[in-house]
């Protein structure tokens, strides 16, 4: 099995898109940039592309464009973007999406779904991701720390053209690997996305807020409202880096959350990525995060299959109070969140 044919399009060239792009053209793929950032564009251009951070450092030569000087039609087009930008996104790109060709989510979220509402189910392929990697400065990309790489067709076939895309995928991640369930892991991203999310409500890094055993109920309640709608939905959510969905499940034990969050921990402590990119959107970078595009769904899924989601709903709102310059980012957060909330049925 031989990997993608013919020029690959990377539709937002930041964190995830940065990393993934800079290993394929290494490897010698033909791949071309999009973004919206002119200066990372005109920087790419003018100076490459480059990787810093532990893994490995180096610079690649690549093409990058704005999406209004974008031209051509590919077959293959990976999409980058922030959850919240995926409709727009998608909707640009897809004049430049070859007959047969198909758009796969490299994001945080259920933006498959999305995606396929432009441009068509038959024509999304799905995928998930959990490596560290944090847009740094025009031009520049931090790949801070390795993690899963999983693609999957959305009703679980496993086709040529999905095989074609792990095979790539094998350049940039050795351990990538191909599944029937992708639904599953976008699922459990979610569960262990409402963490980082809770984790960002304060300055803590990732492993600090995780390792904490102060906001550990309130944690497994975020998680566990994830955890629950998908059982709802009858999907199979699966595990990754740490993460055991099973271990946020009700009735679940106290060993065997805490051995979960020991393991989120230990994967954690191994990248140079200390805070989520979502803290670094609230706390550096001053702009709107992925909250409603990425935890919204557990909120309106759970009111389709009739679970509450309070702890997920108390954490969308208190990030969006941080966004608005209401309320600061504070420990103290955590506590007031989940004195807030319901008892427990």
């Amino acid at each position: 099995m031989s990997g993608v044919e013919g020029p690959i399009l990377i539709w937002g060239a930041g964190a995830i898109g940065g990393v993934v792009g800079a290993y394929l053209i290494r490897a010698g793929l033909p791949v071309t940039f999009v973004d919206i950032d002119a200066a990372h564009v005109e920087a790419i251009n003018s100076r490459g592309l480059e990787i810093e951070g532990p893994i490995e450092q180096f610079t690649v030569q690549a093409k990058a464009f704005t999406p209004d000087a974008v031209e051509g039609q590919f077959g293959c087009i990976l999409l980058c973007v922030k959850a919240h930008h995926t409709r727009g996104a998608a909707e640009q790109l897809k004049p430049h999406l070859a007959p047969g060709g198909y758009v796969a989510s490299f994001q945080n979220g259920l933006n498959e779904l999305e995606i396929a509402d432009v441009v068509g189910r038959a024509n999304t392929v799905g995928a998930f991701v959990n490596f560290g990697a944090d847009y740094m400065a025009p031009g520049l990309v931090q790949y801070s720390g390795r993690g899963a790489v999983v693609i999957g067709e959305i009703d679980g076939a496993i086709t040529e053209r999905a095989k074609a895309l792990h095979e790539t995928m094998l350049l940039f991640e050795p351990n990538a690997v191909i599944t029937d369930n992708i639904m599953g892991y976008l699922w459990g991203k979610l569960g262990y996305g409402a963490l980082l999310f809770g984790t960002a409500l304060t300055n803590a890094s990732i492993c600090e807020a995780l390792d904490a055993r102060e906001p550990r109920e309130l944690f497994r309640r975020v998680a566990g409202e994830a955890t629950q709608v998908a059982m709802k939905l009858g999907v199979n959510a699966l595990g990754f880096n740490g993460y055991t969905p099973e271990a946020f499940a009700p009735g679940a034990s106290d060993a065997v959350a805490d051995a979960s969050f020991d393991a989120m921990v230990a994967h954690n402590a191994k990248s140079a990525k200390t805070h989520s990119g979502i803290w670094r959107d609230l706390a550096v970078r001053k702009r709107k995060t992925e909250a409603d595009a990425q935890l919204g769904p557990i909120v309106s899924f759970g009111a389709q299959v009739g679970v509450p989601t309070p702890a997920t709903q108390g954490v969308i709102a208190m990030i969006h109070e941080i966004e608005d310059g209401v309320r600061p980012l504070a420990w103290e957060n955590l506590a007031e969140l989940e004195a807030s909330l319901p008892a427990k049925a």
